[in-house]
């Protein structure tokens, strides 16, 4: 859904083909400024190709777009088809060429950062359509993520031309602001009118946000983010090569004129660098396996060399297992964190609660406590991921998960009737990631853990997250809780070989070593980011983990038993695993009016009791 139009996926049942169908109501474009938003223009007795007449003295006829008279001139391999429109009494209707694989935007939202040939891979396909479009005199004046749509052969196909105009048109429309904000070019906010330049400038931001993650000007305040743009302010990471950040500065200039040309950006050396030919549909959702012809290997190898640095000696062969030797691989690891957030508290508990810590041993140990009643909870070692004062707005936090978690287990437990027994189980597990394995080296370097899809992350004492995929072939890396690389593990960063070399240790450690913690179903999870560890507290007691998805877990060390509570499709589910390791879900709300058992209702008390003290922290 667009600010005036729906699209749906059709198919022509004659002959089974199926379009992009943009729905356009007649009263999302009755008002003047609606029509020139989508650019309205009258078609004098025109035919549309399901022989609707479009006379001027139909109302219909005001509605006819600028997109449309535009749009179905438009024949290239990287520009959406056009087929065919009609209208009806409600709406007009304009069948486009059907792009299954959605767009930029749907691979961002899943991937938020891409490999340097997969964007030289879509910026080559983009300037091909924006080239034909310039040559015809026509601007775009909206490229964002959301208007590159993808077909079945992973083809990009540049589209939606609800903001198109041409070049000769009125200074008026010409000087109009229109398009995304923070795709927005310094001319258009000054009103001084759209050329290509400006569409160049899109282009460099919508190459910024693929690598980087983020859009260059993007703040919390829209104001804020004009005052960016207009100034040319903005922030290239280290972790770009140096050809990428020599050619988005050479897009990004606030006069047009002093701006790279599209023939100018496809000879910039960024584009020597290894292009694929064609893209797997799995790179829709994680980093690609790219294997560069022999050919090309020493150029790879060559750009790589730039973006990384130098290739550091090899390790000497020896087992991960000695602390020495890993010590030696993440040599530097504090030194170049990006925000050190770990933070260790050791509480005095009272005599009804003593506190027992564990010692800093040199081999990862799963501690054990023996369960005794007490009045309060005292942490005792915590981690935590670290945060950003520009985290996205939808971007949960552990606070938020704590509150939400206290406000359903206080109106749960106050309100529950008293029980023997558990109310019934679900008849079938309900599919949430939860933590199978898990293990403790903070003393040295970190919290490592298994998930039930059996990727391993490792919440590191710098405050940064590292996972590996189930298939060990991607890397996600997060140096906050709101920015996300990825990495095939091929192409690792040579300053995340450290972090890299730990993580791989913790997941062998784990497979060798440990034991999975229950008998829940384990779930193939291969296209989906990674979860994030954002926070884990370890008492005398047990072990709370929170993640990102809005699940917490807390293992208990005496009997191994085990409450999961997640909120799958917006119910809230409590999940027990017990002394046997079988697992049984439960409705909280069922919980919450029928009881359950005094074994359950102990450890949902401790729990609102940890999560209580941990908002108060």
């Amino acid at each position: 859904q667009g600010g005036f139009a729906r699209c749906y996926e059709m198919t022509d049942l004659s002959s089974n083909k199926t379009y992009a169908v943009k729905v356009i109501p007649h009263s999302r474009v009755a008002k003047p400024h609606q029509r020139e938003k989508v650019g309205a223009m009258v078609l004098m007795g025109c035919r549309g190709a399901a022989g609707a007449l479009c006379s001027p003295g139909t109302a219909a006829s005001f509605q006819i777009t600028n997109e449309i008279e535009l749009h179905r001139d438009l024949h290239h391999k990287h520009i959406v088809k056009f087929s065919h429109y009609f209208e009806d009494a409600e709406s007009i209707y304009i069948f486009l060429e059907h792009c299954s694989r959605k767009s930029l935007a749907h691979i961002w939202k899943a991937r938020h950062t891409l490999l340097e040939p997969e964007v030289r891979y879509y910026l080559k396909q983009i300037i091909s359509g924006l080239k034909y479009l310039h040559l015809k005199g026509i601007l775009h004046r909206d490229l964002k993520l959301g208007n590159f749509f993808i077909n079945e052969n992973m083809e990009l196909k540049v589209g939606d031309f609800g903001l198109a105009a041409c070049q000769d048109i009125s200074d008026q429309k010409k000087k109009t602001i229109c398009g995304t904000p923070n795709y927005l070019a310094p001319e258009v906010l000054l009103r001084q009118g759209h050329g290509p330049e400006s569409d160049v400038w899109s282009l460099g931001c919508v190459m910024y946000t693929l690598l980087c993650g983020n859009p260059p000007f993007e703040t919390s305040d829209l104001k804020e983010t004009y005052r960016c743009i207009k100034q040319v302010e903005y922030t290239l990471p280290a972790f770009l090569s140096l050809p990428a950040k020599h050619l988005i500065a050479g897009i990004l200039r606030r006069n047009p004129q002093d701006r790279f040309t599209l023939e100018e950006i496809l000879d910039h050396e960024f584009f020597k660098g290894y292009t694929p030919e064609k893209l797997p549909p799995s790179s829709c959702v994680m980093a690609p396996e790219l294997s560069p012809p022999n050919s090309a290997k020493s150029l790879f190898a060559k750009v790589t060399k730039t973006l990384f640095g130098k290739k550091k000696p090899k390790a000497k062969k020896g087992s991960l297992e000695d602390k020495d030797d890993l010590s030696k691989l993440v040599t530097g690891l504090m030194k170049t964190s990006i925000c050190r957030q770990m933070s260790y508290k050791m509480v005095e508990g009272n005599e009804a609660t003593p506190v027992s810590c564990r010692s800093a041993s040199s081999s990862p140990v799963e501690t054990v406590m023996e369960e005794t009643s007490h009045k309060s909870v005292s942490p005792s070692i915590r981690g935590t991921m670290a945060s950003s004062c520009e985290a996205f707005e939808d971007c949960i936090t552990a606070s938020a998960i704590i509150e939400s978690a206290v406000r359903l287990l206080r109106t749960c437990l106050s309100s529950m009737p008293p029980a023997d027994k558990n109310p019934a189980s679900l008849a079938r597990h309900e599919h949430f990631v939860w933590v199978s394995k898990w293990v403790d080296y903070s003393n040295k370097y970190g919290f490592g853990y298994q998930l039930s899809n059996r990727s391993i992350g490792v919440l590191f004492n710098n405050g940064t997250h590292m996972t590996l995929s189930p298939n060990h072939r991607t890397v996600h890396y997060n140096p906050t809780n709101s920015k996300h690389l990825v990495f095939s593990v091929a192409t690792i960063p040579e300053q995340l070989q450290g972090q890299m070399s730990v993580l791989r240790y913790f997941a062998s450690y784990m497979e060798q070593h440990l034991m999975k913690g229950g008998d829940l179903p384990s779930i193939d999870d291969h296209g989906q980011p990674a979860l994030l560890l954002l926070q884990w507290v370890k008492t005398d007691q047990a072990l709370l983990m929170l993640f990102s998805s809005g699940t917490l877990q807390v293992n208990f060390y005496n009997d191994h038993t085990k409450v999961i509570i997640s909120k799958p499709d917006h119910s809230c589910l409590v999940t027990y695993i017990n002394r046997e390791r079988n697992s049984y879900t439960y409705k909280l709300c069922s919980i919450q009016e029928l009881g359950c058992s005094p074994e359950l209702h102990h450890r949902l008390r401790y729990i609102l009791k940890l999560l209580q003290e941990r908002a108060e922290a």
